[in-house]
């Protein structure tokens, strides 16, 4: 990058890096400045650009954090970019694009050069190097000590204030990223932060007038999606005829400045890398998420999650609770139709996760939709490809599900819903089924993927609790969804005989080979004998609750009635099973009486009028099935760590090297 650079190779030996991570004090006030910053570039987005644009510039970074503490250039780059930011909303009105260009080069410069310096210090060593100035090595001044905290005010005004334009909207993902930036000490921890600087100067002090103002503007550039502005859109892009008047201008502020190159040299292209719709609202929704998991301080509550859990429907004219801090308003509309759209991605079903969970105006609003299928649907596509998709993003809609069905009217609003042709069902064709035993029918899918292939008692539960809190409300199931339940309690019958059979062969084995150690098949029962008592519950449940409702369910019970033999007598099961053996005594008998051979329509006839004549108080009645999601003891040591993996992964512009990250391990999902 300098008069006759074009390749990024060539950036350790540029003139005006090295003078900037030199020996050489350079004033705020310098012309230097102006030259720095007037270069131009298309800006790295895959992580083959950032892995190189940092191989390259690594050498002039740890340069600066030598000579720094003799030179203060640190802290007179941040300065001019702080006296930059004070005029940025008038140029953006004005349409200053050199201005506005200048400053985000600024910060893209400031950000790289952040990253690497929290990478390679503690957060005392980093809050240290905002204070040196030009002085003798290693002195510094006291009334530099808040430029740390300053500059993190001044991005928190950047990204809440500044006007989101054609020529803004580079700066303002540039100062999202930056605030990621300046979090990203977990990274290179093992351990959960509990107290860091980043964390005190963000819930402490001169930000936290920011915070609902923040929070509020980080979700409304998730709502709009914002596209970059098109390449003519770009500050420096050369018109058609060769040079616009900007291109001139910056060309000619100073000989030698940064010329316009591209990452892999003249004339080559840029490696291909999936492309976001919206880089802002990407950026914006993991620096959210990063706030939101923040630890509590010692002495206050996160106070980003406290403006997540708090804020209200713009619709909603109730006054603000004085004891709620941090509460703000937004549109419930736009932010639910949002969050419909956009569950393809981890962060956005971890975001939604958040506000059901922590969120009671948001739960309330979403439960109360007409168009809950608007939601669900992506939620179920999530655990149907439950294969394609990492185990965490697989918590949360299982998680979202579980939420979503401790409530009864939805539980009872989902058979309601007739759903047509769902192309990504492949099992089987379902030209018409309701959202109910859609819902069903994935989670028993997700159940059996579990039980072959990962055998996570975690996910077995909360799939079972989520088909519990259903039950009593089961409507008119379709029939495939009838006989999955049933397929389902096949399958764990088997599993069962062939656990009890293991562990009948252990026992006799061990009595011949007292040494040998026996794996603890008495674990395993116990484990597959909850699972069924469970699967029987909800079978009852329907039973005594809406048998009239449900034929289908009645006609597949029947059609395996001898499943159900074994379990008659066995002490585990034999209360649950009274109801369910005397609805197939009633029917059969009801059907022996109408003769062989009977159609299925036929059938079904004669289940819908026996369903009228059963009395209902033959059917003993159990305590209803109610499962409540709790959140785990110390959240924090699944979420940071979640959070963070989403941010190396998604974030736009940012890069670490794998080899230095602490906090989760590389491989890992």
């Amino acid at each position: 990058m300098g008069s006759n650079s074009s390749r990024i190779g060539d950036l350790p030996k540029n003139e005006y890096l090295k003078k900037l991570s030199g020996t050489e004090s350079v004033s705020e006030n310098d012309p230097f400045w102006n030259q720095l910053l007037s270069f131009s570039f298309p800006a790295p987005t895959s992580s083959n650009e950032l892995k190189l644009l940092e191989e390259a510039t690594i050498s002039v970074c740890r340069s600066l954090v030598v000579n720094n503490p003799r030179t203060g250039n640190l802290g007179a780059l941040i300065k001019v970019f702080l006296s930059r930011t004070k005029e940025l909303k008038l140029s953006a009105e004005c349409q200053n694009h050199i201005f506005i260009w200048q400053t985000h080069n600024a910060l893209f410069i400031i950000c790289c050069l952040l990253k690497v310096f929290i990478c390679e210090m503690s957060e005392e060593e980093l809050q240290l190097h905002f204070t040196y100035e030009e002085k003798s090595p290693g002195s510094y001044s006291s009334d530099s000590e808040d430029l740390l905290e300053e500059l993190l005010c001044c991005l928190m005004q950047l990204i809440t204030d500044i006007p989101l334009l054609d020529i803004t909207y580079e700066i303002s993902v540039e100062a999202v990223s930056t605030m990621v930036v300046f979090l990203s000490c977990q990274l290179f921890h093992k351990e959960v932060l509990r107290q860091s600087i980043s964390h005190k100067y963000l819930m402490q002090g001169r930000c936290l007038p920011y915070t609902s103002k923040l929070v509020k503007t980080l979700l409304y550039n998730f709502i709009r999606q914002e596209k970059p502005p098109p390449p003519g859109a770009h500050v420096l892009s050369q018109q058609s005829d060769g040079g616009g008047l900007l291109y001139g201008l910056a060309s000619g502020v100073a000989t030698g400045l940064w010329t316009v190159f591209t990452l892999g040299g003249v004339g080559s292209k840029a490696a291909a890398s999936p492309e976001l719709s919206s880089p802002l609202a990407n950026q914006s929704l993991l620096l959210l998420l990063v706030l939101a998991n923040l630890t509590d301080a010692a002495d206050a509550p996160n106070p980003y999650r406290q403006a997540i859990m708090s804020f209200k429907n713009t619709q909603d004219s109730s006054p603000f609770p004085s004891s709620i801090p941090h509460t703000f308003q937004i549109n419930f509309n736009s932010l639910y139709t949002a969050l419909c759209e956009q569950q393809t991605s981890d962060q956005a079903t971890l975001l939604l996760y958040t506000l059901l969970h922590q969120n009671s105006n948001v739960r309330t609003y979403m439960l109360a939709r007409t168009d809950m299928e608007n939601l669900v649907l992506p939620i179920l596509e999530i655990l149907y490809h439950v294969e394609e998709r990492n185990s965490h993003h697989v918590y949360m809609a299982l998680i979202i599900l579980l939420i979503l069905t401790e409530d009864d009217g939805f539980n009872r609003s989902i058979h309601e819903v007739i759903l047509k042709n769902i192309s990504w069902y492949s099992e089987r064709v379902l030209t018409e089924i309701s959202l109910g035993s859609l819902l069903i029918l994935v989670v028993i899918r997700t159940i059996q993927y579990n039980m072959t292939r990962t055998r996570d008692k975690y996910l077995h539960t909360n799939c079972l609790a989520a088909l519990a809190n259903m039950s009593a409300q089961f409507r008119s199931l379709h029939q495939y969804a009838a006989q999955r339940i049933i397929s389902l309690f096949s399958l764990l019958s088997k599993k069962h005989n062939k656990v009890l059979e293991q562990a009948t062969q252990s026992l006799r084995g061990s009595l011949s080979a007292n040494d040998v150690p026996l794996p603890d098949y008495a674990q395993d029962l116990n484990v597959i004998e909850e699972v069924i008592r469970m699967m029987l519950e909800i079978i009852n449940s329907c039973l005594t609750n809406s048998l009239h409702h449900n034929p289908n369910l009645v006609y597949a019970l029947l059609y395996k009635r001898d499943l159900f033999e074994q379990f008659r007598t066995h002490p585990s099961f034999q209360d649950i099973m009274q109801n369910i053996d005397l609805v197939i005594t009633f029917f059969s008998s009801r059907l022996l009486q109408a003769g062989a051979e009977l159609s299925v329509e036929r059938v079904l006839e004669i289940i819908k009028q026996g369903a009228v004549a059963l009395p209902k108080d033959r059917l003993k009645k159990f305590p209803e099935l109610k499962f409540k999601y709790v959140e785990e003891e110390q959240p924090e040591e699944f979420f940071i760590p979640y959070v963070w993996s989403l941010v190396y992964n998604s974030a736009v512009g940012l890069y670490w090297n794998p080899q230095d990250i602490q906090l989760f391990t590389m491989d890992s999902d």
